[in-house]
């Protein structure tokens, strides 16, 4: 879902958070080929992390129930984030089910270039009230409890932005507010 060498894994562990390094393919990824950096982003050993670690830390820092992250700059997710003229507080509509259960709400954060420190302090923020982000021009990172389920829900991301552009133009039914309050109750 993510080309070349973009977009990064962490996962919390004992000790601080196992990242993937800088410039890695995620197809190719080894157990080896890992970083660890403290909680405060020190690193630690392994491989040069990723220059996105601040984001993943960010979002652990307010979400202390999530053990996963995952950042991608899937094709998708990532048109939608240059979309003008979006809600940037819920980007996409609750389209199905599965969104609802195993995303909630999608945020969209303004602009900073890649490795800007100051997308830290934006993401820390969205992320107290949302698990998933979207990085404007940029792409999406979700955190979840789990590896599995950050994965599960950062391609439910992808999967609900290209339903928003095969019905673009088309009268939509998104599922209604009692739905939704209904669905967010059997959520993980």
């Amino acid at each position: 879902m993510t080309r070349g060498t973009s977009g990064n894994l962490s996962a919390r562990v004992e000790g601080g958070i196992l990242v993937t390094p800088t410039n890695a393919s995620l197809g190719e990824l080894r157990t080896d080929d890992l970083a660890l950096v403290s909680d405060a982003g020190e690193h630690l050993s392994g491989a040069r992390p990723s220059k996105e670690a601040f984001l993943h830390l960010a979002m652990y820092r307010v979400r202390p129930q999530d053990h996963a992250a995952v950042h991608l700059h899937s094709t998708y997710a990532t048109a939608l984030s240059c979309l003008d003229g979006l809600d940037d507080d819920d980007v996409l509509p609750p389209l199905t089910a599965y969104f609802v259960m195993s995303v909630g709400r999608l945020v969209r954060l303004p602009y900073f270039a890649p490795g800007d420190q100051g997308l830290a302090g934006a993401a820390q923020e969205a992320a107290a009230s949302s698990r998933a982000l979207l990085l404007a021009n940029h792409g999406p990172i979700v955190s979840a409890p789990t590896l599995a389920q950050a994965v599960n829900a950062v391609e439910e991301v992808e999967e609900t932005a290209r339903l928003f552009f095969l019905l673009n133009g088309h009268a939509t039914r998104p599922l209604q507010p009692a739905q939704v309050a209904a669905l967010c109750a059997t959520r993980f």
